[in-house]
């Protein structure tokens, strides 16, 4: 099975799994505003602003997936991932906008903790429904964390990470929330708001970094390469040696080359066994790849005496 094809298999999976996430944010949603209407509590408006994030980053998870999911042609020959890192850029753009919503909400309410105390009607119910909405948010988060890794997809790990942040910050806000009504200080609650809004800040922040780096053909993690290099180390039996290894990812494919020299007398059957080998050890290690060998005589070598990588 090719790279393409195994790519266009993984984002299917991936698509059903964003329109689950755009089911779970919109209920989400609609907990946490009743939340709010239940409480009168800045900070639970906060909260539910930022789960209209979730609904709006699960829509265009789904989008990015389904195009990368189109299978490579003459405009794009190595396919379409990429699309995915789009998603988490502009989930990261909807999470800055979200942030301000939620302080322009809050500030007035924090220089005037009375007229806020006042609307404040916190009530133990829409505290509990607030929890309920966190806990389905945790148990998705869990989901999308696991199979967006497996998966190797950006767009359900960026959706993952951001509703996880979602998760702990709902804990705060209740914990917060509980806070201000036992202690009767007004101003907690504003203030919870914008702690809320500086701790989205932060997740779009990583979101953004992130997926820049796939934008920008960065390479595999550290631990990926040193299992690539101990393939290409154990299965290059034949060849005098290897070098200029270079690595990068698009969406959930991984591109691999490399220069690998041969004895200028060997044939091109010989070379092309040892080729084989090479990607078939390599792909164990490394699903979901694309792998270019660069075949060079014995000139070209760099070193002598030793397998380099």
């Amino acid at each position: 099975m090719t790279a393409s094809s195994t790519s266009v298999q993984t984002s299917s999976r991936a698509s059903r799994l964003a329109l689950g996430s755009i089911l779970v944010a919109v209920v989400v949603l609609a907990l946490k505003y009743v939340a709010y209407l239940m409480t009168g509590s800045v900070a639970l408006y906060s909260d539910a602003l930022e789960s209209i994030i979730n609904v709006a980053a699960a829509v265009a998870a789904l989008m990015a997936l389904r195009v990368a999911a189109r299978p490579a042609d003459a405009n794009h020959p190595y396919g379409h991932t990429k699309a995915e890192y789009f998603s988490a850029v502009a989930e990261g753009v909807l999470i800055v906008l979200a942030a301000a919503a939620i302080v322009r909400e809050a500030l007035p309410a924090l220089l005037n903790p009375v007229a806020a105390g006042g609307q404040v009607g916190l009530g133990l119910a829409g505290l509990g429904v607030n929890l309920g909405a966190g806990l389905l948010n945790a148990v998705w988060a869990s989901v999308l964390l696991r199979q967006g890794r497996a998966l190797r997809s950006p767009a359900l790990l960026a959706d993952g990470r951001h509703i996880f942040s979602d998760v702990v910050t709902s804990v705060g806000v209740l914990l917060g929330v509980l806070a201000a009504r036992l202690t009767g200080l007004a101003w907690l609650d504003p203030l919870l708001a914008i702690l809320v809004a500086l701790n989205i800040l932060w997740s779009g922040w990583l979101l953004v970094r992130e997926s820049v780096g796939g934008l920008m053909d960065a390479a595999v993690d550290p631990e990926t390469e040193a299992k690539i290099r101990q393939a290409m180390s154990l299965h290059g039996q034949g060849a005098l040696e290897m070098h200029d290894l270079r690595t990068r990812h698009a969406g959930s494919v991984t591109f691999i080359e490399f220069h690998m020299v041969v004895p200028g007398d060997m044939t091109v059957q010989e070379a092309h066994s040892i080729c084989d080998r090479l990607e078939d050890a390599i792909r164990a290690e490394t699903p979901q790849c694309s792998i270019s060998i660069h075949v060079e005589p014995q000139e070209k070598a760099k070193h002598h005496g030793v397998l380099v990588l």
